[in-house]
């Protein structure tokens, strides 16, 4: 079963027109008004025949949950089969629909269902807090009993500083973008309502767009963004196999029946896309680690090879993400995933791998010119255990970082860093992540053979190094937007579309302008030339606001001396230097960065608007 539960204001429906499957009406169904409601949008699925009882009790469990924590005043069930793609019988949604309505009035609470099999037409409002928008996946899996009000343990969360943990309540926070992490994190920080200024960026650049005609989440690239994504591709693809990661391709899709797949997926709950006929259900991947490990798992693995690294680049990978939680390039349907997946052989094995890859993810803050504020989580045992450890790997990021300590294994697994920037509106961008798998070597049957000839369960190091790709281009926009004030927002010169722009003065200009181009190019150097009939001041301006990092203006003293004129953006200066000199000053910007060519014409008169 699928559900969807919302905290509303109000919803209010009316019923219009009957279906064949349609149930006969009560008085009090055929329209209905309530306010502080909890309202559970809800699919009956074809796996829940088996066993509807244990669907009814399972779901008016999460109900509960959710009913005593938003404190509503009533609950109203309301059938929407388009939560799933594989539905029940009508018979059986309906019957579970009433027993699910029977239950909860059973137990107290003010209980009211919109008839099964009726077109209606609704409004909903939604309070808009964090508890008000809910999915769930609800299965015939007996569900753990809760322990009594008092006994339920939480997180508990520290600033670690200098091997020392403070209480965020008593730490004096000199870095902001800790604070506002932190903040976040404990749940205290109130949302604006407002559009990142990414999304504006992204369009005003010619990067991104939303595609209106795909699922919501999905994005239309245009050249300039394709070629910052391939940029980015190329510049993981590199890092990760200098480190001797091997590169693989699998499938987007996977089959559930597969069991350890399965039980893989549900640990990412009800943001699967789900797909399937009759006879198969499948899944579109969330991240490479099914195919990774499948191919591990079909490995000859001995104590020799390991740690052994397993790269992917998932394009793409898919979530389902809320649809109000989907916005721009920060959280998408759809998205780039780089997935670095690293076979140890023991934990100790792990905990050495874990040190090194922390050093590649703060490599990629470097190479990209982000700020990342880190989040340093374990379990209780795996803390106490390997508290040393854990307060040596936070000392390399050379700065507090806001530690969260379990009290039991929640996933599969036990010690995970995550790395963010964080945006112009204060909220983190998921950037890199480090973690440690103690469960997917056993449930795949990865195994090795040990010097005694003895097989083990390998554990499995879990790396993006920088995140989704979608994210890493959020994370450089946001941070364009917070520091406009204080300097000239671009991007990095190895990222830029293009790097210099050639503008000659008039038409006489042009041919030398051309000729300065093309050796640029031949330099692998991404170089267009506005040879457009526009005013020399409005070139530069328009150069501007493209973010060109450096702009050679040609005119009578330019093409009589050979030198150029030079408007560096990142320093604001006017320089006059050779070609050579200019070739230089962009190759100190790019050094041991990827290169491609510039994918649009050299001449800005040929290009269109996207």
């Amino acid at each position: 079963m699928r559900v969807l539960l919302i905290h509303s204001d109000y919803l209010k429906y009316q019923t219009k027109n009957k279906t064949r499957i349609a149930e006969e009406l009560r008085e009090d169904q055929k329209e209905g008004y309530f306010t502080d409601s909890l309202v559970v949008f809800t699919a009956v699925e074809a796996e829940d025949e088996e066993k509807p009882q244990e669907i009814v009790q399972n779901v008016v469990k999460e109900i509960e949950d959710v009913f005593s924590k938003i404190k509503a005043e009533n609950i109203v069930i309301y059938p929407y089969a388009h939560l799933s793609s594989s539905l029940s019988s009508p018979d059986t949604a309906k019957s579970v629909l009433m027993e699910m309505e029977k239950e909860l009035k059973n137990k107290g609470y003010e209980v009211a269902r919109a008839p099964f099999g009726w077109y209606k037409s609704f409004e909903v409002s939604c309070k808009g807090h964090p508890l008000s928008e809910l999915s769930r996946t609800v299965t015939t899996q007996k569900i753990p009993q809760k322990p009594e009000e008092g006994e339920k343990e939480e997180s508990q969360w520290y600033i670690l500083d200098e091997g020392k943990l403070i209480s965020p309540e008593d730490f004096k926070f000199e870095n902001e973008e800790l604070r506002k992490l932190t903040m976040y994190e404990l749940g205290k920080t109130e949302s604006s309502g407002k559009e990142p200024p990414h999304v504006k960026l992204m369009r005003e650049k010619d990067l991104a767009d939303y595609e209106p005609s795909a699922d919501v989440g999905h994005l239309r690239w245009y050249p300039k963004g394709r070629l910052i994504r391939d940029l980015l591709s190329d510049y993981v693809y590199l890092l990760v196999t200098e480190e001797g990661a091997m590169p693989v391709e699998t499938p987007i899709m996977y089959d559930l029946a597969d069991d350890a797949i399965r039980v893989h997926a549900e640990k990412f709950g009800e943001r699967q896309y789900r797909m399937g006929n009759n006879k198969k259900e499948l899944m579109l991947r969330y991240a490479c680690c099914f195919g990774a490990f499948r191919v591990l798992s079909d490995s000859f693995l001995t104590w020799k090879n390991l740690p052994a690294r397993i790269y992917e680049l998932s394009t793409y990978s898919f979530r389902m993400e809320k649809k109000g939680e989907v916005v721009g390039l920060k959280r998408l349907r759809g998205f780039t995933m780089p997935d670095l997946h690293t076979v140890c052989r023991n934990l100790e094995q792990s905990l050495e791998e874990f040190d090194r890859q922390i050093d590649m993810c703060l490599q990629t803050g470097v190479d990209l010119q982000v700020n990342y504020e880190v989040i340093f989580r374990a379990t209780a045992d795996f803390y106490d255990k390997y508290q040393e450890w854990m307060h040596q790997a936070a000392r390399k990021i050379g700065k507090p970082v806001l530690m969260e300590i379990l009290p039991e294994r929640k996933h599969y697994w036990i010690s995970k860093m995550d790395f963010a920037a964080i945006d112009y509106l204060g909220r983190p961008i998921e950037n890199p992540t480090v973690q440690i798998d103690v469960e997917s070597g056993e449930r795949f049957g990865i195994t090795y053979l040990e010097e005694n000839e003895e097989e083990g369960y390998p554990i499995i190091i879990h790396c993006s190094p920088t995140g989704s790709i979608e994210r890493v281009i959020c994370s450089l926009l946001e941070k364009t937007a917070i520091e406009m004030n204080e300097k000239a927002p671009m991007l990095p010169v190895w990222l830029s579309p293009t790097q210099i722009r050639v503008l000659p003065v008039t038409e006489n200009h042009l041919d030398f302008a051309l000729e300065v181009a093309r050796k640029l190019k031949d330099q692998n150097i991404r170089v267009d030339v506005d040879d457009r009939g526009e005013r020399v001041g409005k070139k530069i301006r328009n150069a501007a606001q493209e973010w060109v990092p450096y702009v050679a203006v040609i005119g009578d003293n330019e093409v009589e001396s050979g030198n150029l004129t030079i408007n560096i953006r990142k320093t604001k200066e006017k320089k006059t230097t050779d070609l050579e000199g200019l070739v230089a000053m962009v190759r100190e910007e790019t050094k041991n960065m990827p290169f491609r060519a510039l994918p649009l014409p050299l001449l800005l008169s040929q290009r269109i608007a996207f």
